[in-house]
């Protein structure tokens, strides 16, 4: 079998019944195997192109063999400092984005920090994460080289001594920017917390790829590797986070590619592709059946699209050419509530600033901290105060309420419950079971 045709037949994966209904056909998945300690990555589409991605391949855990770099004293004392770059709250209440470099030397540890902030400022200024990108941190951790630049830059037979076995040519594809993941977790694992881990290589040269299996010991959704010195690398690295994060197929695909001109499986459990058509869709309730007919951010009216989850036909996607399929674009509508849905999962919207641990007395304040949101719109999130249950409407809004101010209700001298609520009421989210899980709260106990 050919390098090509293993790295398209690897794409499949859409459901699991998939790889069953193909089994059987010559040359499929299920009779080429992933090689034993194997992980799956996505292929970015090509520099020129406009496709988001170009399918998957399985590529070796481990980087090109080399013996382990060796750094002098001071060299040592500058590897795996960790700096905090975007602080916007506890590790526990944010989503926690950890960036390591490869292939900087200690002299250009300084460049890295640059190119990392610019990084995060490219991911920032695409939606959702504009609006919600109070709701993370960033953090460095300094990986030290002993040779600047990476594996396959320029050309294939470069080979650089780095700290993470970065390498182009992975899979024998030139922009294919390959990682040792153990080497990886190594410097990820420095940091306080990771839920998303971006790899900068340092180079100009276009490439990236996206390792999007959750880390079973780290716990972060995946790794997206990028160029720093590469513009669309960027816009790579954003496109996995749909896979990461919004936990969206990809909704590009193969045309004139034999076994891809028509989807044979069941409806797939992605929220982003369907075999329903819009009637279905709409009559069944189905999917993205609440946005059908709206005008959504990439262009274009919301409703069910022929070509996705890699194939031409027999799947539909919500919208011609989102972020999900080709790069440059934003996320659709569908797309956007489902990148929300995966902020949440990991961030909270109410932080105590007062501690809860014990009983609150009469000089006292209950304080929370509450992350703005930076949308146009200017919209920001529904603060509400409770007593004992028992909605306090003149104190909505506040993040901030005095002991003293409840004086009169607290005067019986029993134990009461103060709480405050935090609520996302955005219209990018229509699916109710999301939208329940929008909120967060904190209380204190309060005896006088």
């Amino acid at each position: 079998m050919s390098s090509a045709r293993r790295r398209v037949i690897a794409a499949v994966g859409v459901a699991a019944a998939l790889a069953a209904a193909l089994a059987t056909a010559p040359g499929s998945a299920a009779a080429d195997p992933a090689p034993p300690g194997g992980v799956e990555v996505e292929i970015p589409g090509p520099q020129h192109g406009t496709a988001a991605g170009s399918g998957h391949t399985h590529v070796p855990q481990e980087g090109r063999d080399r013996p382990p770099s060796r750094l002098s004293a001071a060299e040592e004392a500058a590897d795996g400092e960790v700096t905090k770059l975007i602080d916007n709250g506890s590790t526990g209440d944010r989503l926690d984005i950890v960036v390591v470099g490869d292939g900087y030397t200690a002299a250009e540890l300084d460049q890295f920090h640059i190119d990392a902030k610019e990084k995060w400022a490219e991911v920032a200024a695409v939606e959702p994460y504009t609006t919600y990108q109070n709701l993370f941190n960033v953090w460095t951790v300094d990986a030290v080289s002993n040779q600047s630049g990476v594996s396959g830059d320029p050309g294939k037979d470069v080979v650089r001594d780095t700290a993470l076995g970065s390498y182009f040519w992975c899979d024998d594809i030139e922009r294919l920017l390959c990682i040792d993941q153990a080497k990886v977790d190594g410097y990820v694992a420095k940091a306080p917390e990771a839920d998303l881990v971006l790899v900068l290589a340092n180079s100009a040269k276009y490439g990236g790829a996206g390792y999007n299996e959750p880390s079973a010991t780290l716990g972060y959704e995946g790794i997206s590797t990028a160029s720093a010195g590469n513009d669309k690398s960027g816009q790579v690295a954003i496109h996995e986070t749909g896979h990461s994060l919004g936990k969206l197929a990809d909704e590009y695909f193969y045309p004139g590619y034999p076994g891809y001109e028509q989807y044979p499986g069941p409806e797939p459990a992605d929220s982003n592709i369907s075999t329903l058509a819009a009637g279905d869709m709409s009559g069944q309730r189905a999917k993205w059946y609440r946005w059908l007919g709206e005008e959504s951010p990439d262009g274009g009216t919301v409703g069910t699209y022929e070509g996705g989850g890699y194939y031409v036909t027999g799947l539909n996607r919500p919208t011609d050419s989102s972020l999900m399929r080709v790069l440059g674009k934003p996320f659709n509508l569908p797309g956007v509530e489902a990148m929300i849905a995966g902020f949440y999962r990991h961030a909270k919207i109410v932080t105590p600033v007062t501690p809860t641990g014990r009983s609150l007395r009469l000089r006292d304040t209950a304080k929370a901290a509450v992350p703005r949101l930076t949308g146009a719109d200017g919209r920001q999130l529904r603060i509400r105060w409770y007593l004992d249950g028992r909605e306090l409407k003149r104190f909505a809004g506040r993040t901030q309420v005095r002991v003293s101010d409840l004086a009169l209700r607290l005067i019986d001298q029993r134990t009461h419950t103060l709480s405050v609520t935090a609520q996302d009421r955005t219209p990018s989210v229509r699916d109710p079971k999301i939208a329940g899980t929008l909120k967060s709260s904190t209380s204190w106990k309060i005896r006088l």
